[in-house]
C-alpha cells in the first residue's frame, strides 16, 4: 500500500469491566471475535480487531477491564491493559452511560494522566439513558480529564458508531496497511475457538462458575475429504464441585455448551464442525505461572 494519504494506527479500548468494549469491537468488525458476557473480566488477552476501509486501517485492541487485581491472572490482565496504553496512537475510554461515574473510572483516569496519547471519552449504552441525563454526565467527565473528543454511542444498536469511526480516522497518522484487507483479527482460529467455548460456559453456568475457567484446544483435524473439521477441547476449572456443574445431570450441560459453541465455530470456519469437549480439574490454576502459560497467558510477551 503506497498511498501517501493512507492512514493507519492502533487504538486501545479501555474501561471498567462490562462497559461494552467487546460488543463495540464485534459491531465494528462485523463478526464475533471477542466474547461477550455480563460478568466482569470476560476479556483476558489483548484482542486485536482490524477495521479496514479504502483509505485507512484501524487496529483495535480490546484490553481486559482495568481493575485492582486479586490473583496472578489478575496481575497479568492489568499488566496487559496498562502496557497497551503506551503503544497505541489513540485511547478510547469507554464508560457505561447507565452506571455513570464510579470508583473504577477514577482509578483509570489517574492512569491516563501518565499517558501522552490522545484520549476519547466514549459514552456507551446511550439507548438506556434519557437524553436529559447525558449532558450532566458529559460535564462530569469533562471536568476530570481533557478528552480530545466525547462521543456518545450505542454499540449494541449501532447508534453513532460510524461517526466515532470517522473521528478516530481523523486522529490516525499516515501509515501502511498492516494487515490484509480481509483480515479481521490477528488471533489464530484456535484462540477464537477456545474463547467461543468459554463464552458458552459463562453464559450457561451463570453464577455457579466464576472466572476460574480456561479452555484449551487439544486438537483440530480436517477429515471426510476436508468436508468437516473435528475439534477436541478441554474445559479447565479449579474445583471438583465445578466439574459436576459443567457436566450437568446426565451430561446435559456439557452437551448444551458444545452445541452452542459448535454453531459459532461453524460460522467462524465456514464448514461443518464436530466438537468434542472434556472437563479437567486443575486446582488454583490462576495463581500458578506454569498453568497460566499452559493456558495461553504468556507474560513474557507483554
Amino acid at each position: 500500500m503506497n498511498n501517501n494519504n493512507y492512514k493507519s494506527g492502533f487504538v486501545s479500548i479501555i474501561g471498567r469491566p462490562n462497559v461494552g468494549k467487546s460488543t463495540f469491537l464485534n459491531r465494528v468488525i462485523g463478526q464475533k471475535i471477542a466474547i461477550m458476557s455480563d460478568k466482569p473480566q470476560t476479556t483476558r488477552n489483548k484482542i486485536q480487531g482490524v477495521y479496514t476501509t479504502n483509505d485507512s486501517q484501524t487496529v483495535f485492541i480490546d484490553t481486559p477491564g482495568i481493575h485492582k487485581p486479586k490473583h496472578k491472572l489478575g496481575d497479568f490482565m492489568m499488566k496487559i491493559a496498562q502496557n497497551t496504553l503506551k503503544e497505541v496512537d489513540l485511547i478510547l475510554f469507554m464508560i457505561n452511560a447507565e452506571e455513570g461515574f464510579g470508583r473504577g473510572d477514577e482509578y483509570i483516569i489517574e492512569r491516563l494522566k501518565d499517558s501522552n496519547t490522545p484520549v476519547f471519552l466514549v459514552i456507551n449504552k446511550i439507548d438506556q439513558l434519557h437524553p436529559d441525563q447525558l449532558l450532566p454526565l458529559i460535564e462530569q467527565y469533562r471536568s476530570l480529564y481533557p478528552f480530545k473528543e466525547i462521543v456518545p454511542i450505542s454499540a449494541l444498536q449501532g447508534n453513532n458508531v460510524e461517526t466515532l469511526l470517522e473521528q478516530i480516522k481523523s486522529y490516525l497518522p499516515q501509515g501502511p496497511q498492516y494487515y490484509p484487507a480481509d483480515q479481521v483479527t490477528d488471533h489464530p482460529e484456535r484462540f477464537i475457538m477456545a474463547e467461543l467455548i468459554r463464552e458458552k460456559v459463562l453464559h450457561l453456568t451463570r453464577e455457579e462458575i466464576p472466572h476460574s475457567v480456561a479452555v484449551v484446544i487439544d486438537a483440530i483435524e480436517r477429515r471426510e475429504n476436508n468436508q468437516a473439521v473435528y475439534v477436541s477441547a478441554t474445559i479447565v476449572i479449579e474445583r471438583d464441585s465445578q466439574k459436576g456443574i459443567i457436566i450437568g445431570k446426565q451430561g446435559k450441560m456439557l452437551k448444551e455448551i458444545g452445541q452452542r459453541a459448535r454453531v459459532d465455530i461453524e460460522a467462524l470456519l465456514g464448514t461443518k464442525v464436530f466438537l468434542e469437549l472434556w472437563v479437567k480439574v486443575q486446582k488454583d490454576w490462576r495463581n500458578k505461572m506454569t498453568h497460566l502459560r499452559d493456558y495461553g497467558f504468556n507474560q513474557d510477551e507483554y
